[in-house]
Protein backbone atom coordinates (compact mmCIF):
# COMPACT_ATOMS: atom_id res chain seq x y z
CA UNK A 1 0.00 0.00 0.00
CA UNK A 2 2.55 2.42 0.79
CA UNK A 3 4.96 1.51 -2.08
CA UNK A 4 1.58 2.36 -4.55
CA UNK A 5 1.38 6.03 -2.32
CA UNK A 6 5.08 6.78 -3.04
CA UNK A 7 4.85 5.51 -6.63
CA UNK A 8 1.47 7.89 -7.14
CA UNK A 9 3.11 10.35 -5.31
CA UNK A 10 6.55 10.14 -7.41
CA UNK A 11 4.12 10.37 -10.51
CA UNK A 12 2.63 13.91 -9.53
CA UNK A 13 5.89 15.05 -9.38
CA UNK A 14 6.26 16.37 -13.09
CA UNK A 15 3.15 17.69 -12.73
CA UNK A 16 3.46 19.42 -9.40
CA UNK A 17 6.86 20.70 -10.99
CA UNK A 18 5.00 21.73 -13.98
CA UNK A 19 2.49 23.39 -12.33
CA UNK A 20 5.04 25.53 -10.18
CA UNK A 21 6.72 26.47 -13.07
CA UNK A 22 3.45 27.92 -14.79
CA UNK A 23 2.43 29.97 -11.48
CA UNK A 24 5.62 31.19 -11.05
CA UNK A 25 6.04 32.11 -15.18
CA UNK A 26 1.94 33.47 -14.44
CA UNK A 27 3.62 35.88 -11.87
CA UNK A 28 6.66 36.62 -13.56
CA UNK A 29 3.91 37.85 -16.82
CA UNK A 30 1.53 39.49 -14.29
CA UNK A 31 4.72 41.54 -12.52
CA UNK A 32 6.10 42.35 -16.17
CA UNK A 33 2.42 43.45 -17.27
CA UNK A 34 2.02 45.46 -14.42
CA UNK A 35 5.78 46.99 -14.68
CA UNK A 36 5.03 47.78 -18.00
CA UNK A 37 1.37 49.48 -17.32
CA UNK A 38 3.00 51.56 -14.81
CA UNK A 39 6.08 52.54 -17.54
CA UNK A 40 3.38 53.30 -19.63
CA UNK A 41 1.16 55.43 -17.19
CA UNK A 42 4.33 57.56 -16.86
CA UNK A 43 4.74 57.90 -20.04
CA UNK A 44 1.35 59.32 -20.80
CA UNK A 45 0.97 61.42 -17.80
CA UNK A 46 4.59 63.38 -18.75
CA UNK A 47 3.21 63.02 -22.39
CA UNK A 48 0.11 64.66 -21.18
CA UNK A 49 2.58 67.41 -18.97
CA UNK A 50 4.19 68.02 -22.16
CA UNK A 51 1.11 68.86 -23.81
CA UNK A 52 -0.23 71.15 -21.00
CA UNK A 53 2.72 73.04 -21.67
CA UNK A 54 3.15 72.91 -25.16
CA UNK A 55 -0.68 74.70 -25.11
CA UNK A 56 0.34 77.14 -22.59
CA UNK A 57 3.14 78.32 -24.50
CA UNK A 58 0.97 78.45 -27.47
CA UNK A 59 -1.46 80.45 -25.22
CA UNK A 60 0.78 82.51 -24.17
CA UNK A 61 2.60 83.24 -27.57
CA UNK A 62 -0.83 83.60 -28.76
CA UNK A 63 -1.55 86.50 -25.97
CA UNK A 64 1.32 88.82 -26.87
CA UNK A 65 0.56 88.53 -31.10
CA UNK A 66 -2.80 89.68 -30.04
CA UNK A 67 -1.26 92.43 -27.75
CA UNK A 68 1.39 93.67 -30.29
CA UNK A 69 -1.45 93.51 -33.22
CA UNK A 70 -3.52 95.85 -30.90
CA UNK A 71 -0.46 98.03 -30.11
CA UNK A 72 0.23 98.49 -33.52
CA UNK A 73 -2.98 99.12 -34.47
CA UNK A 74 -3.20 101.93 -31.90
CA UNK A 75 0.46 103.39 -33.00
CA UNK A 76 -0.77 103.40 -36.29
CA UNK A 77 -4.19 105.16 -35.58
CA UNK A 78 -2.17 107.47 -33.44
CA UNK A 79 0.05 108.04 -36.41
CA UNK A 80 -2.99 108.75 -39.01
CA UNK A 81 -4.10 111.36 -36.31
CA UNK A 82 -0.45 112.37 -36.87
CA UNK A 83 -0.39 112.57 -32.87
CA UNK A 84 2.83 110.91 -32.93
CA UNK A 85 5.91 113.05 -33.49
CA UNK A 86 6.79 117.07 -32.83
CA UNK A 87 4.25 119.34 -32.30
CA UNK A 88 2.30 121.23 -35.14
CA UNK A 89 1.22 124.34 -34.74
CA UNK A 90 0.23 125.59 -38.28
CA UNK A 91 -1.88 122.43 -38.21
CA UNK A 92 -3.32 123.78 -35.00
CA UNK A 93 -3.97 126.99 -36.46
CA UNK A 94 -5.55 125.90 -39.49
CA UNK A 95 -7.90 123.69 -37.60
CA UNK A 96 -9.19 126.76 -35.33
CA UNK A 97 -9.75 128.63 -38.13
CA UNK A 98 -11.43 125.94 -40.02
CA UNK A 99 -13.57 124.92 -37.07
CA UNK A 100 -14.70 128.88 -36.45
CA UNK A 101 -15.97 129.44 -39.79
CA UNK A 102 -17.74 126.07 -40.13
CA UNK A 103 -19.89 126.33 -36.74
CA UNK A 104 -20.05 130.24 -37.51
CA UNK A 105 -18.44 131.32 -34.59
CA UNK A 106 -18.78 134.99 -33.64
CA UNK A 107 -15.73 135.52 -31.26
CA UNK A 108 -13.00 132.49 -30.69
CA UNK A 109 -9.42 133.73 -28.99
CA UNK A 110 -7.06 131.37 -27.95
CA UNK A 111 -3.49 131.35 -26.88
CA UNK A 112 -1.12 128.44 -26.78
CA UNK A 113 1.65 128.32 -24.33
CA UNK A 114 4.88 126.75 -24.46
CA UNK A 115 5.37 122.87 -24.67
CA UNK A 116 6.57 120.88 -21.53
CA UNK A 117 7.02 117.35 -20.82
CA UNK A 118 4.76 115.46 -19.38
CA UNK A 119 6.18 112.07 -18.67
CA UNK A 120 9.22 109.82 -20.55
CA UNK A 121 9.10 106.10 -20.78
CA UNK A 122 11.59 103.94 -20.70
CA UNK A 123 11.85 101.43 -23.80
CA UNK A 124 13.45 99.70 -26.81
CA UNK A 125 15.67 100.72 -28.90
CA UNK A 126 14.57 104.37 -27.70
CA UNK A 127 12.58 106.29 -24.92
CA UNK A 128 9.01 107.59 -25.58
CA UNK A 129 8.48 111.03 -24.46
CA UNK A 130 4.84 112.69 -24.09
CA UNK A 131 5.00 116.35 -24.11
CA UNK A 132 1.82 118.92 -24.06
CA UNK A 133 0.89 122.74 -24.89
CA UNK A 134 -2.22 123.83 -22.85
CA UNK A 135 -4.48 126.39 -24.93
CA UNK A 136 -6.38 129.03 -23.27
CA UNK A 137 -9.30 128.90 -25.67
CA UNK A 138 -12.46 131.36 -24.83
CA UNK A 139 -15.61 131.83 -27.24
CA UNK A 140 -19.06 133.08 -27.49
CA UNK A 141 -22.14 130.88 -27.28
CA UNK A 142 -25.13 131.05 -29.04
CA UNK A 143 -26.24 127.93 -26.37
CA UNK A 144 -24.16 125.15 -24.58
CA UNK A 145 -24.43 123.23 -27.25
CA UNK A 146 -22.31 125.29 -29.64
CA UNK A 147 -19.51 124.00 -26.96
CA UNK A 148 -19.35 121.04 -27.22
CA UNK A 149 -19.56 120.67 -30.82
CA UNK A 150 -16.35 122.81 -31.09
CA UNK A 151 -14.50 120.33 -28.55
CA UNK A 152 -15.87 117.54 -30.80
CA UNK A 153 -14.58 119.53 -33.77
CA UNK A 154 -11.33 120.28 -32.55
CA UNK A 155 -11.04 116.57 -31.13
CA UNK A 156 -11.51 115.16 -34.90
CA UNK A 157 -8.81 117.37 -36.40
CA UNK A 158 -6.09 115.43 -35.22
CA UNK A 159 -2.51 116.42 -34.89
CA UNK A 160 -2.72 115.85 -30.91
CA UNK A 161 -4.50 114.48 -28.47
CA UNK A 162 -6.99 116.89 -26.84
CA UNK A 163 -7.63 116.60 -23.36
CA UNK A 164 -9.68 119.17 -21.66
CA UNK A 165 -8.31 120.20 -18.24
CA UNK A 166 -11.30 122.50 -17.56
CA UNK A 167 -14.37 124.34 -19.00
CA UNK A 168 -16.45 127.07 -17.31
CA UNK A 169 -19.56 128.72 -19.39
CA UNK A 170 -21.16 132.32 -17.85
CA UNK A 171 -23.70 134.70 -19.30
CA UNK A 172 -22.71 137.74 -20.53
CA UNK A 173 -25.73 139.99 -20.31
CA UNK A 174 -29.41 140.31 -20.84
CA UNK A 175 -31.39 139.28 -24.79
CA UNK A 176 -30.69 142.10 -27.12
CA UNK A 177 -34.15 143.44 -28.08
CA UNK A 178 -35.79 143.56 -31.26
CA UNK A 179 -35.62 139.52 -31.19
CA UNK A 180 -31.97 139.79 -32.79
CA UNK A 181 -29.87 136.49 -32.16
CA UNK A 182 -26.80 137.63 -30.41
CA UNK A 183 -24.10 135.11 -27.94
CA UNK A 184 -25.27 135.61 -24.64
CA UNK A 185 -22.40 133.07 -23.12
CA UNK A 186 -19.12 133.08 -23.13
CA UNK A 187 -17.60 129.87 -22.90
CA UNK A 188 -13.11 129.79 -21.33
CA UNK A 189 -11.35 126.51 -21.32
CA UNK A 190 -8.18 124.97 -21.21
CA UNK A 191 -7.08 121.99 -23.05
CA UNK A 192 -4.04 119.99 -22.90
CA UNK A 193 -2.65 119.38 -26.51
CA UNK A 194 -0.62 115.94 -25.99
CA UNK A 195 1.72 114.61 -28.54
CA UNK A 196 4.09 111.85 -28.31
CA UNK A 197 7.68 111.99 -29.49
CA UNK A 198 9.09 108.55 -30.50
CA UNK A 199 12.59 108.98 -30.30
CA UNK A 200 13.21 105.12 -32.25
CA UNK A 201 11.24 106.22 -34.95
CA UNK A 202 12.60 109.77 -35.23
CA UNK A 203 16.48 108.50 -36.09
Amino acid sequence: MIGRDSHAIRGLGAPLAAFFLLLAAGAGLAWTQHRALQRDQQQLGAARLERASVHGRLQRIAEEEREVKEKLALYRRLEDLRIIGAERRLEWVDAMARIRAQRELPDLRYQVERQRLLKSVPGKPANIEFHSSTMNVELALLHEGDLFRFLHDLRASGNAYYSVRRCSIRRTGEAPAGGTVAPRLRAACQIDLITILDHAAAT
